[in-house]
């Protein structure tokens, strides 16, 4: 049972994982970062699937080994947290509007606090 819950709960990170390419304010490799954790305890297949993958697969491996991120995706992730908030500020109403901005605050804030690679 536990093995079928990691499964489907790398599967649905996996798909946010996919639908944060496209939507700024969901980040994408922090949700590879999850489902690799989750397919490890229940497919190695899988988990091997996604360290292998040409794009996200360094990025994760180097998480995995020495929890850091690039600086490319550091500012890759800045760049969506600002857009998030700008669409947030244009899209919504106060207070909501204000939602976007400090969580790209607190979570950019904490992305460049993490080491580099």
């Amino acid at each position: 049972m536990k093995r079928q819950l990691y499964l489907a709960a790398g599967w649905v990170s996996v798909g946010l994982g996919t639908v944060g390419i496209f939507l700024p304010i969901l980040p994408t490799v922090p949700f590879m970062i999850l489902a690799a954790f989750c397919f490890a305890r229940s497919s190695p297949a899988l988990e091997a699937k996604l360290l292998n993958h040409p794009k996200y697969g360094p990025h994760l491996v180097a998480w995995r080994e020495k929890g850091v991120v690039s600086r490319r995706a550091k500012w890759s992730a800045t760049t969506a947290f600002l857009a998030s908030a700008l669409i947030g500020s244009l899209t919504l109403t106060p207070p909501w509007s204000l939602l976007p901005a400090a969580v790209g605050l607190v979570c950019g804030t904490w992305l460049w606090m993490r080491p580099e690679s």
